[in-house]
């Protein structure tokens, strides 16, 4: 019996990694195909919309846990993303996701086995089970065009943790996204709803970028945000 116990919990496991390396697959195919320099194709999903569809559906079933972080968090991650472009197409044409009601908020979405806003996935999700991951704020992506680039691929176990990591260095680097002025730096407004992400463990928003930098921001210039552009991040 003790035997048999072993061999259906290695059975199990054996497809459960099946299943999860192929569900990554997929979704690194749909992001391949419809993200380009940061931007999504909505228009042609909306006309051909079965890749999506068939992703979500999968979406939808899977069941991962935060006790395997690379799983949970590339699942959710692209769970994140994947629900943001659905959100969309079902409403495109759209100037911006501010324009739908309760896109962020009420919006539910069935994924992972459970009913979700967006929201809900960020900060009780993913924030919930890992609150020192501030790295979350530059992979997920919210649809609007001052959001950091919405990669095209697919976010997987294996490569999770790089992929985050070279994210927030983009970004962090970015001259549009941190925005130097003579003596003050602008910060995208994200580190101002989100300040306490950001500066745990560190004394300002300059040390915490300075950490990912590769041309240290001086510690005397004035902090100040510019305002986010809420523009669909469209072609």
């Amino acid at each position: 019996m003790r035997q048999l116990l072993v061999l259906l919990m290695f059975s199990y496991t054996f497809l459960s990694a099946q299943n999860n390396s192929s569900y990554f697959e997929k979704a690194d195919e749909f992001f391949k195909t419809y993200i380009e320099n940061g931007k999504v194709k909505y228009a042609e999903i909306k006309q051909n919309p079965k890749l999506l569809s068939d992703l979500l559906t999968e979406t939808k079933k899977m069941k991962v846990s935060p006790e395997n972080p690379k799983v949970f968090k590339a699942f959710w991650i692209n769970a994140y993303n994947l629900a943001v472009i659905d959100g969309i197409i079902k409403n495109y044409p759209v100037k911006s996701p501010l324009d739908i009601k309760g896109f962020f908020d009420v919006q539910k979405h069935s994924l992972g086995q459970q009913s979700v806003t967006l929201d809900e996935i960020e900060h009780k999700i993913l924030f919930g089970n890992f609150p020192e991951e501030s790295r979350f704020h530059f992979v997920l992506v919210c649809a609007a065009r001052s959001c950091p680039p919405l990669i095209s691929e697919a976010y997987k176990p294996d490569t999770v943790e790089d992929q985050m990591h070279r994210q927030t260095e983009i970004a962090l680097n970015n001259p549009e996204f941190i925005q130097l002025k003579k003596d003050k730096v602008l910060f995208s407004e994200i580190m101002k709803w989100f300040k306490d992400d950001f500066t745990k463990g560190v004394k300002s928003l300059i040390d915490y970028v300075n950490q990912h930098r590769k041309t240290p921001i001086p510690e005397t210039m004035e902090i100040g945000f510019y305002e986010y552009n809420w523009e669909l991040n469209d072609f």
